[in-house]
């Protein structure tokens, strides 16, 4: 057990969650509460320990977007060995929110600091008749796409580009120049169709909104050659769509597992979920 001249210990945690019920990641200010995950975190953990607590994520998932591997920073104080913590959470937790793994990191660690790359997967169902199933986390998509069109586009957005068209309107970043190390999609027309996307860091629906896009390209409205014109018009309103938020899940965060040797932290289930190199 590690702590700081306070007494306050620092865990990270591995959060999974169906983002449907919440109104994004972020505690938000106002008179109207609004329901996040941020929140019913914080408030699970003062429910266990008595402590207020300070949660800090690796990023913002927006209203609707859901999370198999979002990664977040617990400074509280804690008596709790690691694996007792992770069970009274998930005791408290509502059902749409788990943490899947907790371990103790090194004092004043930070997960928004230490992130270092995020991979994305948004699912599009390109079926001609509805799934269900697929209803919460796959975009319905009733045309018949395109794939391979989609992945000479979508290939194209690999590497360190100016991503100016695809980020939302009214963004404030110093910034929109990012780097994109795998831009790759999967599966079968008239199935199920995936886009991972995995980088350094990214814009605000900027993964949405190459979606959008590529699914316009898919339907044949553009030729595959118009994903490069509008990257490089740095122009939002040249892009396609904004892609539904359901179809997006944050899958893994990759950091440095909290500062933490291998083989000395505790409360995780099996292999972690965000293995791997270089999140923003």
């Amino acid at each position: 057990m590690s702590a700081a001249d306070d007494g306050t210990r620092t865990f990270r945690l591995v959060l999974e969650y169906d983002g449907a019920g919440f109104e994004g990641w972020q505690i938000q200010a106002g008179a109207r509460l609004a329901r996040t995950v941020q929140g019913v975190l914080a408030e699970a953990v003062e429910s266990v320990t008595g402590q207020t607590p300070r949660v800090r994520g690796a990023g913002r998932t927006d209203a609707g977007v859901h999370a198999q591997g979002q990664v977040a920073s617990v400074h509280v104080e804690t008596g709790l060995a690691p694996e007792r913590l992770q069970a009274a959470l998930n005791a408290r937790l509502p059902d749409d929110v788990a943490v899947r793994a907790l371990t103790e990191a090194t004092p004043g660690w930070d997960a928004l600091r230490a992130a270092r790359g995020k991979h994305y997967r948004y699912l599009i169902w390109n079926g001609a008749q509805r799934s269900p199933l697929r209803a919460g986390t796959s975009w319905w998509v009733r045309e018949a796409l395109d794939l391979e069109a989609i992945e000479w586009a979508a290939w194209g957005f690999e590497g360190r580009h100016d991503f100016a068209a695809f980020q939302a309107a009214g963004s404030s970043v110093k910034t929109t120049t990012r780097t994109v190390r795998r831009c790759a999609v999967f599966g079968d027309p008239r199935g199920e169709i995936r886009l991972d996307v995995e980088g350094e860091g990214f814009l605000r629906h900027m993964v949405r909104n190459l979606a959008g896009t590529l699914v316009e390209i898919g339907r044949g409205r553009w030729p595959a050659a118009r994903a490069a014109e509008i990257l490089a018009s740095r122009d939002r309103g040249q892009a396609g769509p904004t892609a539904p938020a359901h179809g997006l899940c944050l899958i893994r965060v990759d950091d440095d597992g909290g500062g933490v040797p291998a083989g000395t932290r505790g409360g995780g289930e099996g292999a972690p979920v965000d293995s791997g190199g270089p999140v923003g």
